[in-house]
């Protein structure tokens, strides 16, 4: 093999995959491939229609579960607006803030300049550090007067992360407070009903009464989601189970078509690896087990050798007893030492290690209860694993034995 050979060869990545970016997260589709959503999409329609011949939009609350396709519509109906405001003569501007990753005042004013600078292509530096909030929007209210914006809607995603409502209530007195002369509304995108009520009693009373709520998708929607994203794929090449599993699986577990996407494209993407002709079923389990298998190292994620070991000995339990049974405190003491030991770590107290079974607990990683075992043994706690025990082990990244 020549070295151009060998170049090309790392670089190949089979027939599977058209179009791959129609399966990650991230893509906004166009208007037309929104499944499900069709009230959603004419009520936050509605919301912007002022806004697309110059008058001032309505400021909404969207909540609903992760998954269930807030954000997506939301960036995709305001797309929509942008482009018939500009249809009708008019400069309506947007901007997205993902309050997860800028969870201060002056972080999520300054991404909402940038992301107004870069949709209006000025010729403006927005510095990273070194001003104050208020400094940034400032920014923002100067590019708005500057190019004669007519509306302006920010979209302040995942809103109940932000530490502060102080941009919120900036937005919604914009106008009142003579700071622009433009109409200013806002989208806030919450995974938690009880949102509204945490506002300040202030900010509240300068709010429109328009709040819009996401049900989780059904089986039939998350089927037509993903028979809609088919073309990202070569002609062929999944199987027709594919989907239908996928469907069928995030319908039962969570409703999220996020998840599912995902999902389909992690088959893909095994099958790929594979070299393999078609998407099969069994790539759809392995995908589903590898995503279950991330989330929960994310979980364990600077955790203490301890726990691990702790984990691991838990796991080794429930996988060579019945399903779903529980193990004493001490039993699994027991085989901690032991894992311990074997790794050259001086084994914790089994106090200690009863304490931090329980934080495993909290934590959703194990469920443990109080039994009583009669009167020679009073009561003590079991704990159970709530994960598949191959599942912890992978995760772990260790052997399966002790």
């Amino acid at each position: 093999m020549t070295n151009s050979d060998r170049k090309n060869n790392i670089f190949e990545t089979g027939g599977v995959f058209a179009n791959r970016e129609l399966v990650r997260v991230g893509h906004v589709p166009e208007l037309d491939r929104i499944i499900g959503r069709d009230d959603e999409v004419t009520a936050i329609g509605q919301a912007l229609g002022p806004a697309t011949v110059g008058g001032p939009p309505e400021t909404t609350i969207i909540y609903g579960k992760t998954g269930t396709g807030k954000s997506l519509v939301t960036r995709c109906v305001t797309q929509e607006a942008h482009q018939e405001a500009k249809s009708n003569d008019v400069s309506f501007q947007y901007a997205y803030v993902d309050c997860s990753d800028y969870q201060t005042d002056a972080k999520a004013s300054r991404e909402m300049a940038r992301e107004l600078v870069q949709h209006l292509e000025a010729d403006v530096d927005v510095p990273r550090v070194g001003i104050a909030a208020s400094d940034y929007r400032d920014i923002v209210w100067d590019l708005l007067d500057e190019f004669a914006v007519d509306a302006l809607v920010v979209i302040l995603d995942e809103i109940d992360k932000l530490d502060d409502d102080e941009l919120l209530r900036s937005l919604s007195r914009a106008r009142e407070s003579g700071k622009s002369s433009t109409h200013v509304g806002a989208i806030c995108v919450s995974n938690k009903i009880e949102y509204r009520d945490r506002l300040n009693q202030r900010i509240d009373s300068s709010l429109q009464d328009n709040e819009l709520v996401f049900d989780p998708y059904d089986a039939g929607q998350l089927r037509h989601i993903l028979e809609d994203r088919t073309d990202a794929f070569e002609a062929g090449v999944l199987d027709t189970d594919v989907i239908p599993k996928v469907a069928a699986l995030a319908a039962k577990e969570h409703g999220d078509a996020r998840k599912a996407i995902d999902t389909l494209y992690e088959a893909g993407r095994l099958a790929e690896k594979e070299g393999a002709e078609t998407v099969t079923v069994d790539h759809v389990d392995d995908a589903v087990q590898q995503a279950e298998i991330n989330r929960f190292e994310k979980l364990l994620s600077g955790t203490t050798p301890h726990v691990k070991h702790i984990l691991h000995a838990l796991a080794l339990l429930t996988a060579n007893n019945p399903p779903q049974e529980a193990f004493r405190t001490h039993r699994i003491y027991k085989l901690y030492v032991t894992l311990a030991e074997s790794e050259g770590a001086d084994p914790l107290s089994e106090d200690r290690v009863y304490r931090l079974l329980k934080e495993q607990s909290f934590l959703g990683i194990t469920e443990s209860k109080h039994t009583g075992g009669g009167q020679s043994e009073g009561s003590y706690l079991e704990h159970r694993l709530l994960r598949s025990p191959d599942i912890v082990v992978e995760a772990l990244n260790i052997s399966d034995t002790p």
